[in-house]
């Protein structure tokens, strides 16, 4: 599954959680977005429904950075791209 992000650099894998039914995915950064005021990733139609979020198209959820073959999340990590620190 894939998601794009403004600054995240492609490739990174990223769980996202869904934080009002705690379901979580992992996705693989391809693409720069989002660009609506307010969304910070964008996830593809398998992603969102498998958070069960489909049909709100929008929801609240939580960035992990996977780091390491064992993909357990970091959130001591910070990643930089073209000089900036993700986001």
């Amino acid at each position: 599954m894939t998601a794009a992000h403004r600054t995240l650099p492609f490739g990174v894998n990223v769980r996202v959680t869904e934080l009002s039914q705690n379901r979580s995915v992992i996705v693989r950064i391809n693409d720069r977005g989002p660009f609506k005021r307010g969304r910070i990733i964008d996830l593809s139609v398998a992603a969102a429904q498998k958070l069960g979020i489909i049909q709100k198209g929008s929801a609240t959820v939580k960035l992990e950075i996977l780091t390491g073959r064992d993909s357990s999340g970091r959130s001591d990590v910070e990643l930089s791209y073209g000089g900036q620190p993700a986001r």
